[in-house]
């Protein structure tokens, strides 16, 4: 594929995830296009070995732009940084086709692996604004991370994860998160416990009250009947 027919399909991929841009030639102001315009020259660079110079590349695109793509990522097709200040993308790795970043992701090691250590991103998969993904592992094709979330093991194909440490919430509802790309529509699962604990918290009061009123009843018919007596 010709140089320019790779800025065509970063300008193709920026028009379509982003709602607020309204003519090509603002992509070229983009944080995200300028940054993976340098990756991919220095993705080659460092494919051939040329380690010093993809190191320079890439590292002068993380100034400008504040993301910082290591040259020996894998990065498929289609693939977006929203915004994108603060993400950060490590050596080994390994990201699908059509994925969506927003900013302050880390796909990150967790410094305790050699070989391969940062996280294989599978096709469709969105990660939100803040989160975390860490270590040598998988996250599934069209899966989306909530913001803010850190993720520490495997995730399924077609999950929602949100949370610290981040859990499945939703699975095997099949979608592709970049044709909604959205970041709240997300289940919340400390609202879902609070309202499950205020919900027995009700229903214990309530047999509380009938227990009360069970215990009155039957002292005055004791007392009834002492009277009587």
């Amino acid at each position: 594929m010709g140089f320019i027919q790779k800025i065509k399909d970063e300008i193709a991929v920026v028009r379509e995830r982003d709602p607020a841009i309204h003519s090509a030639m603002e992509v070229f102001l983009y944080p995200s296009f300028k940054v993976m315009i340098s990756y991919r020259m220095a993705h080659r660079l460092y494919r051939s070995k040329h380690y010093f110079l993809a190191r320079l590349i890439s590292q002068r695109a993380a100034r400008k732009t504040g993301i910082e793509i290591h040259p020996g990522a894998t990065i498929g097709k289609g693939f977006f940084i929203d915004h994108g200040n603060g993400v950060v993308i490590g050596e080994t790795a390994e990201i699908g086709d059509n994925v969506t970043l927003y900013q302050g992701v880390t796909l990150g090691g967790t410094g305790k692996e050699s070989g391969k250590r940062h996280p294989t991103v599978c096709d469709n998969v969105m990660i939100s604004a803040g989160a975390k993904v860490l270590g040598s592992f998988t996250i599934g094709a069209n899966s989306k991370i909530g913001a803010g979330s850190v993720v520490l093991e495997e995730v399924p194909p077609n999950s929602t994860v949100v949370g610290v440490p981040g859990h499945v919430v939703n699975h095997d509802k099949v979608s592709i998160p970049r044709e909604t790309l959205d970041q709240t529509d997300l289940p919340d699962p400390v609202q879902e416990d609070i309202t499950l604990l205020k919900k027995e918290n009700t229903e214990l009061t309530s047999r509380l009250l009938a227990l009360e009123d069970e215990v009155r009843r039957l002292t005055s018919a004791e007392h009834a009947g002492k009277e009587k007596e």
